[in-house]
């Protein structure tokens, strides 16, 4: 049997963003001992109120804790918080498992696990997620795990206080390339059914009807059920920002590229991202992109 990382184990999350956030929350929930670190202390505030330790640095946050969990922006963040000055590797101990729940570039991610193992001794696991914001609150989210299945193991049931759909993937950098793959379908999803919703408004179709209809067969999907009333509804508050959709687009291209796999739809999904992003809409929620398709397709927003 592995040495489970169980309650009341020390941990550590580092990043508190939306989704960082309540992941951290979930973590404490399932009675982890938790030490919690962000660029800006404001954000920890809920969790000290609940009985979250605030360290100063990563390196503070990392120091006595058996799980360390990431979750930032992008690479040169992960890069920054792992093995900048007081980092992770500057307080972590032998065999911790450390997690990265970020997304970023799958080939610095195997970098990252190689040289953590060679400075600290640590094992750094890539688990990029899916579920989005709800997910997160509701520990339901998906896991994509890439790096040492024995450490994998040992800290399943901290994965479990946090998602439901736990899958690894193969050696470091594999939940990466997942997430890559997984970031794609959803973004070439969204652009299709962006166009459908399109010309369903250029022939004259009441659009929710024209959903209801689309979600009924082979074409229904969470795309369909939640992206596509967003669209008609025009309603683009940022659950997941379209500038954060277009950054995980570029890391697919990337690992297209790397893999030398012939990957159009990935290219006109980044570009459609890129031309969101551009005209002034990255703040939005990436199904904005409805919003671009109709504009660009002379459908009128109260159509």
């Amino acid at each position: 049997m592995p040495d489970l990382i169980s309650p009341p184990a020390p941990a550590a999350f580092i990043g508190l963003g939306v989704m960082g956030a309540a992941m951290a929350a979930n973590l404490a929930r399932a009675g982890y001992a938790l030490a919690v670190h962000n660029r800006s202390r404001g954000k920890a505030e809920a969790l000290e109120s609940a009985g979250a330790r605030w360290a100063a640095t990563p390196a503070a946050a990392a120091r006595g804790a058996r799980f360390v969990a990431l979750c930032l922006p992008d690479t040169p963040d992960v890069e920054a918080v792992l093995f900048g000055p007081d980092g992770v590797a500057q307080g972590v101990a032998p065999g911790t498992v450390v997690v990265d729940f970020s997304t970023i570039s799958a080939s610095a991610a195997a970098g990252f696990a190689a040289r953590l193992a060679l400075e600290t001794g640590a094992v750094l696991l890539d688990s990029p997620v899916s579920g989005g914001p709800k997910g997160a609150l509701d520990a339901t989210l998906t896991c994509m795990v890439g790096g040492d299945a024995a450490a994998f193991a040992r800290a399943e049931p901290c994965f479990r206080a946090m998602g439901k759909t736990l899958t690894h993937l193969g050696p470091a950098g594999s939940g990466q390339v997942c997430k890559s793959a997984n970031q794609l379908i959803v973004a070439a999803t969204m652009l299709a059914v962006a166009e459908a919703l399109a010309l369903g408004a250029k022939a004259g179709l009441d659009g929710e009807a024209m959903r209801r209809a689309l979600r009924g067969g082979s074409a229904a999907s969470f795309v369909m059920e939640n992206h596509a009333t967003r669209m008609l509804a025009g309603n683009f508050a940022p659950g997941f920002r379209a500038e954060l959709m277009r950054k995980d687009l570029r890391l697919s291209a990337t690992a297209m590229r790397d893999n030398a796999v012939f990957a159009p739809a990935t290219a006109l999904a980044s570009q459609m991202l890129e031309a969101l992003v551009q005209s002034g809409r990255g703040g939005l929620d990436s199904s904005a992109v409805g919003a671009l398709v109709a504009e660009l397709s002379g459908v009128r927003p109260d159509a």
